[in-house]
């Protein structure tokens, strides 16, 4: 492990200089404490907190956690439940465009004085992305993927698996011909759950054209382009990206008078605690936050000790509730192309 006294020599500081700029000290020039960071990474120097407790992070970028009804919520209370005891403090860090243009993800790990993170929100925009690529310091992705990095994890629930589920589901009801709906393009799970969905039509021989999926990147487009769409193709039932879509969908078939789920079923994917109280209650593919947020500290506490993790998948689990009914067209028509 690479010293103050070894980075100051490297690059002709003094270590007081060296000491200021790794604690943020306000008398150090944002160059210099720039120049410090860089070589001390590069070094593989690891700042000691003075607290005692070694600290990880949870860097959180558009993704609501501050109340109990929020989806980071849980899985930040699930890391904490399993780093405290282990004796780990855990920081939570909104991640701002600000931040990532400023810093990169290692600098920022060693300014703040954290052994690893777990990163939830990240987009296909967002420029850290690439950072995590070939990061030193370890790292969890939530629903986000950095691959030939042995210093990041990618955790999950397994989007097939799920998807799987659900379509199973429909086809036991009946349903022929099922539609999916997704907002948000620059997003890597909604993609891979794109995917997860048509594999399952195809695995259980279903109509899987590409034609019965409406993808778009505001909610507003799904509901006045693509629905209209599938339904107007005889689609009797939707799985959507996320709960939230699939709760505006509900919302639109009731100003509609479309029946649901008598002349639509529709599936969510990640059990939020709406979908609950949702008009009926939103059949959904659960995915068990807490056990994120513990499975994150598996996956950070393994880094730490040397044991590189790729991947590391929860099982979904299918939440039937009212949303779904049996397919309002006859098996035998419903078949006709």
């Amino acid at each position: 492990m690479a010293t103050m006294d070894e980075i100051a020599r490297a690059l002709g500081l003094s270590k007081g200089t060296v000491s200021k700029a790794l604690s943020g000290a306000e008398d150090v020039s944002e160059t210099t404490r720039k120049l410090v960071l860089e070589k001390a990474v590069e070094l593989g120097y690891a700042r000691m907190v003075r607290s005692g407790a070694p600290k990880l992070a949870v860097l959180i970028t558009n993704m609501a956690y501050e109340r109990p009804e929020d989806f980071g919520y849980d899985v930040i209370i699930g890391l904490r439940k399993a780093a405290q005891p282990a004796g780990f403090d855990v920081e939570v860090i909104p991640l701002t465009a600000q931040i990532q243009a400023q810093y990169r993800y290692d600098e920022f790990m060693l300014l703040r004085g954290c052994r690893g993170a777990l990163v939830l929100g990240l987009s296909l925009r967002d420029a850290w992305l690439r950072d995590f690529e070939t990061c030193r310091t370890p790292a969890v992705l939530y629903d986000n993927r950095a691959g030939g990095n042995p210093n990041v994890t990618h955790i999950g629930v397994d989007n097939d698996e799920g998807m799987r589920m659900a379509v199973a589901h429909l086809r036991a009801l009946g349903h022929a011909r099922i539609g999916y709906l997704s907002a948000c393009r620059g997003s890597y799970v909604y993609q891979q759950r794109y995917r997860a969905f048509f594999r399952a039509l195809r695995e259980l021989g279903l109509d899987d054209r590409h034609t019965l999926a409406g993808r778009a990147e505001h909610t507003s487009e799904c509901l006045q382009s693509h629905l209209p769409r599938l339904l107007a193709q005889g689609c009797t039932a939707v799985v959507c990206s996320h709960d939230m879509l699939a709760h505006s969908v509900l919302i639109h078939c009731a100003e509609r008078g479309v029946a649901v789920p008598g002349a639509l079923s529709i599936v969510g994917f990640d059990d939020i605690p709406l979908c609950r109280y949702t008009v009926p209650p939103l059949t959904t593919v659960r995915q068990n936050r807490a056990e994120l947020g513990k499975s994150a500290f598996y996956a950070l506490s393994c880094q730490l000790g040397g044991v590189p993790i790729s991947t590391l998948l929860l099982h979904a689990e299918l939440i039937v509730r009212g949303s779904c009914g049996p397919s309002p067209i006859p098996a035998e028509k419903e078949a006709q192309p």
